[in-house]
């Protein structure tokens, strides 16, 4: 069972949203630059709006100011009574909600594309909550045909049972975009040029759907999580080590039990000790040294995406 409906009908609200953490700056440039000159962002039957997510980290050029603003888009925050002493992000994502949610309501907005970057060496990745996102799926397959140079990868963060936090998930259908590595407050004219030819890709799809165009099903290969590796520490918690050389930049790559993953201070090196092969992700990710996390596991599968119909037409008005 699909955990959202397959749209039905052509998508007509459409954002794209920049800036959700503060000092990533290929969405927030892109979104800047959109919201003086939206030309790009229109299509025949839509035009996307773009939106900058965290104006106050922005300003700050900071992840975020009290709270990660992706995740905190959970019925606790968003549901929870407003009080003077709400973090900034939470108040923040109760307004990003009412504008392009309210999250798994019919008002919602079709879809929404959030845009980010990471220190961590993913390259191209396509973020999305789980397999059961079928336009989602559909978009990282077209995505995946339209650029094989770039290898896109598909993350799926969703552990069973665990709602959606990320801000994409208040819309209908969304996706993340993450590109890197590019260094937090950096501008890369690389980055910056992928980023701007993505976004024009999705909006493209979207435009191929509405215009009625039918899609097969298909397999697809992806990661999620299993689960997180924090950095060997002291007993007063400083680092004691760093991700080993040989671990460095292999983002998605097989990680075999015996093989290095941490160069101790003291000089030895620090072996995976897992029974079973695992892929890590955003290795070395600077955000997630507040985070206690030196890489994300993961294991990768194989699943059917089903087909995706073409949407219905909207009714004409009575004339």
């Amino acid at each position: 069972m699909c955990s959202l409906p397959v749209p039905r009908e052509p998508l007509r609200r459409v954002a794209v949203t920049g800036g959700t953490h503060g000092n990533e700056m290929s969405g927030i440039c892109l979104a800047q630059h959109w919201l003086q000159a939206p030309a790009e962002l229109q299509r025949p039957s839509f035009s996307a709006v773009p939106v900058l997510a965290n104006p106050a980290a922005i300003a700050g050029c900071r992840r975020y100011v009290d709270h990660d603003l992706n995740r905190t888009f959970t019925s606790c925050f968003l549901n929870s009574r407003p009080t003077p002493d709400d973090p900034y992000e939470v108040t923040r994502a109760r307004e990003l909600n009412q504008l392009l949610g309210p999250k798994a309501s019919g008002r919602a907005f079709d879809f929404v594309l959030d845009l980010h970057n990471t220190t961590a060496n993913v390259g191209t990745c396509l973020i999305s909550k789980s397999s059961h996102e079928v336009f989602a799926m559909h978009l990282c397959r077209h995505l995946q045909l339209q650029y094989p140079e770039l290898s896109c990868q598909v993350f799926l963060y969703q552990r069973s049972g665990e709602e959606s936090y990320n801000l994409d998930s208040v819309a209908k259908n969304g996706l993340g975009l993450e590109l890197g590595p590019q260094p937090q407050g950096v501008l890369r004219a690389d980055i910056f040029s992928r980023m701007r030819t993505l976004v024009a890709t999705v909006l493209d799809f979207i435009e191929l759907f509405n215009q009625g165009t039918a899609f097969p099903a298909f397999e697809m290969e992806a990661y999620r999580p299993v689960g997180v590796v924090d950095f060997p520490r002291t007993e007063a918690g400083n680092l004691a080590g760093t991700v080993h050389p040989q671990l460095q930049d292999r983002d998605f790559q097989p990680l075999q039990p015996g093989a290095p993953i941490f160069q101790m201070f003291s000089g030895e090196d620090l072996l995976y000790e897992g029974e079973s092969t695992v892929y890590p992700v955003f290795i070395n990710e600077a955000a997630y040294y507040e985070k206690g996390v030196a890489f994300v596991q993961t294991e990768k599968f194989t699943f059917t995406v089903p087909a995706m119909p073409a949407p219905i037409p909207a009714p004409s008005p009575a004339s």
